[in-house]
């Protein structure tokens, strides 16, 4: 799936990024807005993962979907 979709199907794939990153608040969401960045950076920021890390998992959710 690419990030186009992602942003454009966002309130529907939330859910599973609810159920990947349990961390993430409602807040967390409303700021990611589906843009794959802002989840690199908010997993980073909840998680305490570099940068690298937070990105390849996103990446990886991404070529899951």
């Amino acid at each position: 799936m690419n990030k186009d979709t992602i942003e454009g199907n966002w309130k529907q794939l939330k859910g599973k990024v609810q159920q990947q990153w349990g961390k993430l608040t409602d807040d967390d969401y409303d700021v990611i807005a589906g843009r794959s960045t802002e989840l690199a950076g908010r997993i980073q920021e909840r998680y305490g993962v570099t940068r690298e890390e937070a990105e390849k998992q996103v990446k990886d959710w991404e070529s899951r979907l």
